[in-house]
C-alpha cells in the first residue's frame, strides 16, 4: 500500500512538471528516478567510437529518448536532466559535442536539424523570489519546439517555452528568449530576426563564396 501511494504521488508530481505550474522539484522519489535516467546518459558518453561502440550508442538512444528517428547522430558528451526521457527527435538529426538538454518538460526537434557544439535547450525555470527557488526548490517547466531543417550555432541557448520554426538558422552565441519564425536567420542576445532566407542563399553559402555548380545541379533536381 505504501509503494502504491508513492507511485501515485510521483505520477502527480510528473503531471505538475509538464503543466507549467510551479512544483517541488526536490521530491525524493522523483530525484531517485531521475538518477536512473541520468545513468543511461553516462553509459552513452562512455562508449568508445568503435564500430561496436557506435552500434551500442544507437541501442542506448532508443532506450533513452521518448522518440528518436533513424540516422540520428550524437557526438558525446551529451547532458540531460531527465536522461532524454522527455526528448522527441525526428530523423537525421546531428548533435555536436556538449549538447545540454534540460528536459524537465518535453523538447521536440524536427527532422534534419543540426546542433553545433555547446548548445543548451532549457525547458526548466525557477521563480524570481529567492526563497521559493532556493529554500523550497520550486520550479516550472515549459516545452520547447524546434522545427525541421534548423541549424543552431555554437553556444546557442534556448529558454523555456520557445518555438523555432522550420529551416531557421540561429547564429552562434544567441540566447533565444521568444519564438522565432520559419525561414529566417536570427542572432543576438536576446535573439532577433536578422533577415529572411532568400534567393541569395541559393547561390552563396558564405558571404561571397558561391555554391559550386555541380552541387546546385544536384540540389535543383
Amino acid at each position: 500500500m505504501i509503494i502504491k501511494m508513492r507511485k501515485d504521488k510521483n505520477l502527480e508530481i510528473k503531471k505538475l512538471a509538464k503543466s507549467g505550474d510551479i512544483y517541488y522539484s526536490n521530491d525524493k522519489n522523483l530525484v531517485a528516478e531521475q538518477q536512473i535516467y541520468i545513468n543511461r546518459v553516462r553509459k552513452f558518453n562512455n562508449t568508445p567510437s568503435t564500430k561496436l561502440g557506435l552500434k551500442y550508442r544507437e541501442h542506448l538512444m532508443k532506450k533513452m529518448f521518448a522518440e528518436i528517428g533513424e540516422d540520428c547522430y550524437i557526438e558525446p558528451p551529451i547532458r540531460s536532466n531527465y536522461g532524454c526521457t522527455n526528448v522527441h527527435f525526428g530523423k537525421g538529426i546531428y548533435c555536436n559535442f556538449n549538447l545540454t538538454l534540460v528536459d524537465d518538460n518535453d523538447i521536440y526537434v524536427g527532422d534534419y536539424t543540426m546542433f553545433a557544439p555547446n548548445v543548451i535547450l532549457a525547458s526548466a525555470g525557477h521563480p524570481i523570489l529567492p526563497s521559493l527557488r532556493g529554500e523550497y526548490g520550486l520550479q516550472y517547466n515549459l516545452p520547447i519546439h524546434i522545427g525541421k531543417n534548423c541549424w543552431l550555432g555554437a553556444g546557442t541557448i534556448v529558454l523555456p517555452g520557445v518555438t523555432i520554426g522550420d529551416n531557421t538558422v540561429i547564429g552562434a552565441g544567441s540566447i533565444v528568449t521568444k519564438d522565432i519564425p520559419s525561414n529566417v536567420v536570427a542572432v543576438g542576445n536576446p535573439c532577433r530576426v536578422l533577415r529572411e532566407i532568400s534567393e541569395h542563399d541559393r547561390e552563396y553559402y558564405y558571404r561571397d563564396k558561391k555554391i559550386p555548380q555541380e552541387i546546385l545541379n544536384k540540389y535543383d533536381k
